[in-house]
């Protein structure tokens, strides 16, 4: 074999070879990619911290409720859960406000690095409309999104070179965790309640030892979704427990309660703090 056919034939180097990078064997390499890219991009934006936002990925604008409830009743048909969409269209206008109002605040910050930044799960629903808000205040926003089996959709509000997207569950669960210093978490389903089981989780056993405010905005939904007075009731959680997080329907309380928590807690300490 000439020189040529031997170069034509050499194995590519091994970081270089997508067969084996997409192997079982390479799996190692694939979760380390995802802390290691992600951190290289925070640091380059010199993102410090955030603040997470984290609900269902269903419930629509206001707008875009108001126009599905229209054509529902030019259709006759599902008029019902158009209306209920409507109704709950309240809180993806909560989340935007409650993003744009906090992006506000921590811009007067006057740091150089950029503190307090909201961030999402990078999808539809109430993670676009805190990713909006916070673009409505012309302020950064990330996007921690995740690969799954549904359809494509476009959420245009996160800032460029912010947007992410993980193959690994618990490494995007790590990323929400790790630079948080404030939680907001609006009615969602299975994917809310995991993430905020989690994070009271890691509160309660002391596993982060970050004092962070953790709000659960909309307090009929949570109640009547989780009963969390029939858990100190029968013993599985102590009545302190409940302290570890607030329940509030109200913006202003939300804005205040998480923004007093971080000048308090979290002002002096940028980055982040396990």
């Amino acid at each position: 074999m000439d020189k040529a056919g031997r170069r034509a034939h050499r194995q590519p180097k091994a970081y270089e070879d997508t067969r084996f990078l997409q192997s079982r064997n390479a799996r190692a390499l694939r979760i380390l990619a995802e802390y290691l890219e992600p951190l290289y991009r925070f640091e380059r934006h010199n993102v410090q911290d955030t603040i997470v936002f984290m609900g269902s990925a269903r419930l629509r604008s206001a707008e875009a409720a108001r126009a599905a409830l229209a054509e529902a009743e030019r259709a006759g048909e599902g008029v019902e859960a158009a209306q209920i969409a409507l109704r709950l269209s309240t809180y993806y206008e909560a989340a935007r406000e409650l993003a744009q109002r906090l992006t506000a605040w921590s811009k007067k910050l006057g740091r150089e690095e950029r503190r307090f930044v909201v961030c999402t799960g990078g999808g539809p629903g109430i993670m676009e409309a805190a990713n909006r808000g916070a673009c409505e205040a012309k302020g950064l926003s990330v996007g921690l999104t995740i690969s799954i089996p549904d359809e494509e959709f476009d959420n245009p509000y996160i800032s460029r070179g912010l947007h992410f997207y993980f193959h690994y569950f618990f490494m995007r669960k790590f990323w929400f965790v790790y630079l948080a210093k404030a939680v907001v978490l609006f009615p969602g389903g299975y994917g809310t309640l995991d993430e905020l089981f989690e994070i009271l989780t890691l509160v309660q056993t002391r596993k982060t030892r970050k004092r962070m405010p953790i709000v659960l905005f909309g307090t009929k939904y949570w109640d009547d979704v989780i009963n969390f007075d029939a858990l100190v009731k029968y013993g599985t959680i102590s009545p302190g427990d409940l302290d570890l997080f607030h329940r509030t329907d109200s913006l202003d309380e939300a804005y205040d309660i998480i923004t007093k928590g971080l000048t308090e807690n979290a002002l002096g300490s940028p980055g982040p703090a396990l």
